[in-house]
């Protein structure tokens, strides 16, 4: 199972809107969309989880494809590392 980075997203998008695009290329097992607190709207980007051929065919179908105006950018999601990044200390 891969993790995707999706940003581009439109402010109208829906976790259905964005499985209903990334479902011709696989079986998304799920969607979660960074939403705004009070309206509930899109911040323009999510993740999706699908299985890791899948996510490779959509990477390649949709990375870069405009949508409503907006440009699609999609990676696999990295978690992030711990310890702020500051080096070590001496």
């Amino acid at each position: 199972m891969k993790k995707l980075f999706v940003s581009g997203l439109t402010r109208d998008a829906t976790e259905s809107s964005v499985t209903d695009l990334f479902s011709s290329y696989g079986r998304v097992h799920s969607v979660k969309l960074v939403t705004e607190v009070f309206s509930g709207r899109c911040r323009g980007f999510g993740f999706i989880e699908m299985e890791g051929h899948e996510a490779r065919a959509a990477i390649q179908a949709l990375d870069g494809r405009t949508l409503e105006g907006t440009s699609l950018k999609i990676r696999y999601d990295e978690p992030r590392k711990r310890g702020g990044g500051h080096g070590r200390r001496r």
